[in-house]
């Protein structure tokens, strides 16, 4: 089997996935956690639907559980214990440099007698967007806090016009703090687009999130 990859359906998973599988890698599922919480569609507010589809789009089987940020370790663990039987060997996180994010990839990893993948680690966040860019990845931003974007962000293209928003204001390029947070919908590591047709914005706990997406292959 190889290796899973931790997958939120934003640009730095999709990428760390994406180089992981370029370094011999083989990624055999993607690992998604829904939040069973009130207003709170996905970890990194993806929707369920939009990641089933991306799963579909990539040809990678997706494993996919309702959890709670209070039960969301052991959510991992469990999802992941089912795959070790059928031979994984580790799992790709798209961390950049968060210590804490890696700390724990780690720390919960080798304690299941995994390795820890982190193909983006250490990278300048502002390459690592402008790579995701150059490689011809497509993503939408779905979600931005207020009090740096204003409405007209949200369901907008990662491009640009997005990048010199991001450097003209002093904003993390990866939104590694939670500034935003987005959803690919095509490129490399795609065999076929999604299409993201409609949705409405709303503001919420000092957030912007695009919801009631609908979106098709």
């Amino acid at each position: 089997m190889g290796y899973a990859a931790s997958w939120s359906g934003g640009k730095d998973g999709c990428l760390a996935c994406y180089k992981a599988i370029l370094r011999g890698y083989e990624v055999s599922h993607l690992l998604n956690f829904v939040l069973n919480e009130p207003c709170r569609p996905g970890v990194h507010e993806v929707s369920s639907e939009l990641t089933r589809l991306q799963s579909q789009a990539i040809g990678i089987p997706l494993l996919q559980v309702k959890t709670t940020w209070v039960r969301y370790e052991d959510s991992f663990k469990k999802m992941v214990a089912r795959l070790i039987p059928l031979g994984l060997r580790g799992v790709v996180f798209g961390d950049i440099y968060l210590t804490e994010h890696k700390a724990w990839a780690e720390r919960v990893c080798s304690g299941m007698g995994l390795e820890a993948v982190e193909p983006l680690w250490g990278e300048v966040p502002e390459r690592v967007l402008l790579e995701f860019m150059r490689l011809g990845f497509e993503a939408i931003i779905i979600g931005a806090k207020s009090n740096l974007f204003g409405k007209e962000w949200v369901g907008r293209r990662v491009d640009d016009e997005f990048y010199r928003y991001l450097k003209d204001e002093g904003i993390d390029f990866c939104g590694e703090n939670g500034e935003y947070h987005t959803a690919v919908i095509d490129g490399p590591l795609f065999r076929k687009g999604v299409r993201v047709t409609g949705g409405r914005t709303v503001l919420r706990n000092g957030l912007w999130i695009l919801e009631n997406v609908r979106c098709t292959l």
